[in-house]
């Protein structure tokens, strides 16, 4: 797909401020992220791929598009955003509980976990991100350039149909949803035949899957219901301004609910937990793939000198975290869905993205270009011992979250 003019004029503009090889990488992957990942439809929308896996999963959409509202759109580039959110709004209209689709109706999976499973939909984990961050996309674009073309009758209709859905997963109940994937890592299917851990009310909507694509241990999981109290408390907004005060109300009272509940799950030493199950059960980690708490700033759901965030921050950031790696100049998160003691580019570009501090965004930026194996690509995951290996040769998610930081480190921060 050809780049709108407005990116090139926006880049060309940045380099006074921005080392020349870091304006090449982000030229690259801009232009990588149009000529490779977006494909124009018969009917006008917009399909990505996430990078070298040929699907389209709804959180990776979003993240890879939003810095593109950083860079002054112009009517061709706001025509563009909006038709990937169109798409999203027409794929969770199709299957709210799918978290990939296909471009068509192609029949193409990575698995078949449901035997009525839709020939749209690439996989069908429910992760309650795949609902924050449609909203994300959606109220972003209005919110940066004020165009509401994508905000349809379609759009509403489905907003609708997701707060009744968490109404539902509030009150979440075990034979609603089964997920068993024979012969998969343990992280790959639910737990307790399938069904996932028991769970008690807390006012939370419960999830199956963690952004990673992961099982949760625990069905509250807390960066997903902190990422959907923040763009419900947006979406309310919009929705009284366009006269809709049902959707307004219902968005509204959803949004505090959640972050009543979220703030009663913090600790004495006012960290954040990470999942819960409402019957005194609490994990303590974090995971590289956003949302994580790591971005809760970035989430919109609180602002990056908050007290209980930073003695989160804190913790998640040091050698009493598990999933923290420092070792050989490089430092940042593990998962348990890539080798052990891999790091994750997207959790060290979310550690400059967070950070007050200068010399910590510069030390993200050096960590993220030594880290790419010589490939000049974010990956996945490399090995601190040796970058050449990796997962994912090709992550788009990655190489747009790396143009992330290097425009909010050289003066266009991504804050709302």
């Amino acid at each position: 797909m050809r780049q709108p003019p407005c990116i090139a004029n926006h880049l060309a503009g940045l380099a006074t401020h921005v080392p020349e090889h870091r304006l090449v990488r982000v030229r690259k992957y801009v232009d990588r992220l149009f000529a490779e990942t977006l494909t124009r439809r018969d009917d006008g929308t917009i399909f990505v791929v996430t990078g070298d896996i040929p699907a389209m999963w709804i959180r990776d959409s979003t993240w890879q598009m939003l810095p593109l509202l950083k860079m002054n759109p112009d009517e061709e580039l706001i025509e563009i955003l909006g038709s990937v959110s169109r798409l999203q709004t027409k794929f969770l209209g199709i299957d709210p509980y799918a978290n990939a689709f296909n471009e068509s109706a192609s029949g193409q999976c990575w698995h078949q976990d449901f035997p009525d499973q839709s020939p749209w939909v690439f996989e069908r984990k429910f992760e309650l991100d795949s609902w924050s961050t449609f909203f994300e996309l959606a109220i972003s674009i209005y919110e940066h350039t004020g165009s509401q073309e994508h905000l349809d009758q379609a759009f509403w209709e489905l907003a609708h149909h997701i707060l009744a859905l968490c109404a539902v997963e509030q009150n979440h109940q075990p034979d609603s949803y089964r997920f068993i994937r024979r012969a998969a890592p343990l992280h790959d299917y639910l737990s307790h035949d399938g069904y996932g851990a028991p769970v008690g009310f807390t006012g939370m909507v419960w999830s199956a899957f963690r952004p990673s694509d992961d099982r949760c241990v625990y069905g509250y999981h807390i960066p997903s219901n902190a990422h959907l109290a923040a763009t419900l408390s947006r979406l309310a907004k919009i929705a009284n301004e366009m006269g809709l005060p049902e959707i307004a109300n219902k968005s509204e009272n959803l949004s505090q609910e959640i972050s009543c509940a979220i703030s009663q799950t913090l600790a004495e030493n006012s960290r954040y937990p990470y999942e819960v199950d409402g019957l005194g059960n609490s994990l303590y980690m974090d995971d590289p793939n956003i949302p994580s708490l790591l971005a809760l700033p970035i989430l919109g759901y609180c602002d990056n000198s908050d007290e209980s965030y930073l003695a989160t921050r804190e913790w998640l950031l040091s050698s009493e975290h598990k999933f923290w790696i420092n070792k050989n100049g490089f430092s940042g998160l593990s998962s348990e869905h890539t080798p052990t003691d891999w790091v994750w580019p997207l959790a060290i570009a979310m550690a400059g993205l967070t950070s007050q501090d200068e010399q910590e965004q510069e030390r993200s930026l050096l960590q993220l270009e030594l880290g790419d194996g010589g490939t000049g690509d974010m990956h996945e995951s490399f090995s601190c011992e040796n970058p050449k290996n990796f997962t994912r040769p090709w992550f788009s998610w990655a190489d747009m979250t790396y143009v992330s930081l290097v425009l909010q480190k050289f003066g266009r921060n991504l804050a709302r």
